[in-house]
């Protein structure tokens, strides 16, 4: 059950399924703002801390295993990984995982650098959604990467991944946490989905409201 029920009209949620039937391929990863592709395309971007299930969600969510590289070592998604629609306007960006980044200074510095250029530059990036671990709700950096969206007015949805490992308890007080922390945040959407990776819940909303977005 997700926790904001929202009326999505039967058009709406076919225009998501099928948004997401058809293929979407992996165009390449950037580690500079000269590689990203041209601003032309309605672009979506998901982050995340480093262990959140980032990948696994982007799999499940286009439907094609192994589209994004799921790992057990946290912050292997050292760059933005491009993938495209092969048959709509549509871009996702892979973000690079935060908080458990076993990598040197200087380079988590550099992706830091990467990532506000291209939160605060990118004319067609329509939303970001910040996957939060719903067994533990928003922690520090989650909303440290809150507060950076709100300063560069970019618009996101807060996403509770894992939603099938907490108790039906356990995940209400997240979901009442979360819906806490995005109360009053000028660019953050009103409503929190819900999602499992593994067992497809939240998916059908999700594809819906990106829907929303590329029909707007």
């Amino acid at each position: 059950m997700q926790p904001d029920a929202v009326d999505y009209s039967p058009d709406i949620v076919e225009t998501g399924r099928l948004l997401f039937a058809r293929p979407f391929v992996f165009v390449k990863g950037c580690v500079k703002l000269a590689d990203l592709p041209p601003m032309d395309k309605v672009e979506i971007a998901f982050a995340g801390r480093s262990n959140v299930g980032k990948s696994s969600l982007i799999n499940a969510l286009c439907g094609v295993s192994g589209l994004a590289r799921t790992s057990n070592t946290p912050g292997r998604t050292q760059e933005l990984n491009i993938f495209e629609s092969t048959s709509a306007e549509l871009r996702i960006v892979d973000m690079p995982g935060y908080g458990y980044a076993k990598a040197p200074e200087p380079k988590v510095r550099a992706w830091t650098k990467l990532i506000h250029q291209y939160l605060t530059g990118r004319q067609t990036l329509r939303r970001v959604y910040v996957l939060v671990d719903g067994r533990h709700g928003p922690k520090d950096n989650d909303l440290t990467v809150m507060n950076e969206l709100d300063k560069s007015a970019v618009s996101y949805q807060v996403v509770l991944t894992k939603a099938d490992k907490p108790s039906r308890e356990e995940l209400d007080a997240v979901i009442a946490m979360t819906k806490a922390a995005i109360a009053k945040r000028p660019a953050a959407h009103p409503h929190v989905i819900l999602t499992s990776s593994v067992k497809g819940e939240g998916l059908r909303d999700l594809r819906a409201e990106i829907a929303l977005l590329m029909a707007s």
